[in-house]
């Protein structure tokens, strides 16, 4: 059995686990317990350690605890979703308990999962069993028994593994919505897979086939050309699914009209996607009508060609004194002007329209199928010219993302408000007032965003069953404050039964932002359901422009 872990093969089996996620993330997103057609948790918490993963290979640390820090801090930047934060604070843990341990014994990687696992526990406010917290807190508890045992690292990671595999089972009685839908916790699978590619790569067992290798970097000629010449600024890849019957050859022609360098390979299933571009959202928008974003990569070249450039002259000059660490697009910090500032995560033109004319200084392009990175909010927050910058998530997914921002900015104030969707996001800025206290803001748009209900119709992803009830996939799927409120094979039905429930609501306001598959006279059909259920509202009809969701409704 193999002892102890060095730097190097710790950095390996995290590249490999990495891997190992990768190829399994969707069947990890499979079983969200509503079939809709998100990039959830699978996909988060694989884009998450990738980021590690991708450190890892650049950095190649040499200790184990360099191997653990750079894991940590790569994560906690790249963290996607709450499954992803919540996976980035074990690892946070597990790096604080390693820093100094070379190398690491049964019983040192025994501790450094269970701090891992104190540090995830401390970030929830309101822990449940029957997720990935009781599957790591399992592990970590077996594993720390295992060391009194045998104090190698392999027999260690193997009882952990097998103590989490009993546990996450017991994840579908624990948790009573994981019950309804029949499945178990689909983080603490994506941790289970983590683990078991840490031991395969222990044991020598290869990295599984469709993980993709790093590429071999051939030596460029950088010198020969300014950081000006770069015409398109962005190098953008990612991999869709085909959820639609849209002909790949369309994308591609728009995309050789945003950019150059395009390689569009697509089979049955996905298409995937390289090309250089300056406005990597529009492409990553289009994208999605296309179907769910499963992995996304932006590069700024012009700033990798400049600090290459820098890094080329400094090696070739005389070393005097350290030069100074030039600040990227992410380290600017944005000198206040005003008070207050925003921040909002939306998807769709119009309703990004909507948050900027309210005042918005900074508009996060995601959401559902696109859940936006610790990183990504953090470089809008500090873009935003204020001295107190409140984030609207807007994403029930997103809330844990924007406030693991909250220390990782100086100079500002960072108020996360726990918007799960687009309509509390807009409440809660139409109760801003500019001239009170942050506190007394704060409470007045949380008040506001409890007195809202959201209303979304989108399409079930796959066949499926939740509390008796049978989904088709194709069927046309209603959530109501996230929670499952029916699903019909006719939208006309839904519609209607949709408009009834907002009439036993007394609703005053109704606001339906139609969506980017959705024509303008389709949707007014659709706001006559609730013209007649409800003629003493105010109903207004908006071009929402989102995607994967046909119709998202406001009701107060």
């Amino acid at each position: 059995m193999i002892q102890v872990l060095e730097g190097d093969l710790l950095a390996r089996m995290l590249i490999h686990a990495s891997a190992s996620l990768n190829v399994e993330k969707q069947t990890i997103n499979e079983l969200n317990v509503f079939p809709v057609p998100d990039g959830d948790t699978g996909t988060n918490m694989s884009l998450t350690i990738g980021s590690a993963a991708s450190e890892l290979r650049q950095k190649k640390p040499q200790t184990t605890g360099d191997a653990a820090s750079v894991t940590a801090n790569a994560m906690l930047r790249g963290a996607r979703g709450n499954s992803g934060v919540i996976l980035s604070l074990l690892f946070r843990g597990f790096a604080k308990a390693i820093k100094d341990v070379e190398p690491v014994n049964g019983m040192d990687l025994a501790n450094a999962m269970s701090m891992g696992v104190t540090a995830a526990y401390k970030a929830v406010m309101k822990p449940a069993e029957g997720t990935v917290l009781t599957v790591s807190r399992v592990a970590a508890l077996r594993a720390e028994e295992a060391a009194m045992e045998n104090d190698t690292v392999e027999f260690v990671l193997e009882q952990s593994i097998l103590a989490a595999e009993e546990a996450l089972e017991k994840t579908t009685e624990q948790n009573p919505v994981l019950k309804k839908a029949g499945v178990v916790d689909a983080g603490g699978m994506g941790y289970l897979l983590i683990l078991k590619g840490m031991l395969n790569e222990l044991r020598g067992i290869p990295m599984p086939e469709g993980a993709e290798e790093p590429e071999q970097k051939k030596t460029s000629a950088f010198q020969s050309f300014s950081t000006e010449e770069i015409t398109f600024g962005y190098c953008t890849e990612f991999i869709c699914s085909r959820d639609t019957k849209k002909d790949p050859e369309l994308l591609r022609s728009f995309l050789n009209s945003k950019g150059d360098s395009l390689v569009l390979v697509e089979d049955d299933d996905i298409i995937k996607v390289h090309v250089h571009t300056n406005n990597p959202g529009v492409v990553l928008e289009e994208a999605l009508t296309y179907g769910a974003l499963l992995t996304v990569k932006i590069e700024n070249m012009r700033e990798q060609h400049t600090e290459i450039l820098e890094a080329e002259t400094a090696a070739s000059q005389p070393k005097e004194a350290e030069p100074a660490l030039s600040k990227t697009e992410e380290d600017f910090v944005a000198e206040p002007e005003k008070k207050y500032g925003f921040v909002a995560v939306c998807a769709g033109d119009g309703i990004a329209e909507v948050f900027e004319e309210l005042g918005t200084d900074g508009i996060i392009r995601g959401g559902q199928t696109m859940n936006p990175s610790t990183e990504d909010i953090l470089r809008e927050i500090n873009k935003a010219p204020a001295e107190i910058v409140y984030v609207l998530p807007n994403n029930k997914n997103i809330i844990m993302a924007a406030q693991q921002c909250i220390p990782l900015v100086e100079g500002k104030q960072v108020i996360v408000l726990e918007s799960k969707t687009v309509p509390q996001g807009i409440a809660a800025m139409l109760n801003m007032d500019y001239e009170a206290e942050a506190e007394q803001n704060t409470e007045a748009m949380t008040a506001a965003m409890q007195n809202v209900t959201t209303m979304e119709i989108t399409y079930a992803a796959r066949d499926s069953e939740f509390d008796g009830n049978q989904i088709h996939s194709g069927d046309y799927l209603a959530l109501k404050n996230n929670q499952l409120f029916g699903t019909e094979a006719s939208l006309d039905r839904l519609l209607a039964r949709m408009a009834l429930a907002v009439a036993e609501q007394h609703a005053e306001f109704i606001t339906m932002f139609y969506g980017e598959d959705v024509q303008e006279e389709e949707a007014k059909k659709s706001l006559d359901f609730f013209r007649v259920a409800c003629p003493d509202a105010e109903i207004t009809l908006l071009r929402g422009g989102q995607p994967v969701y046909s119709y998202l409704i406001s009701v107060e």
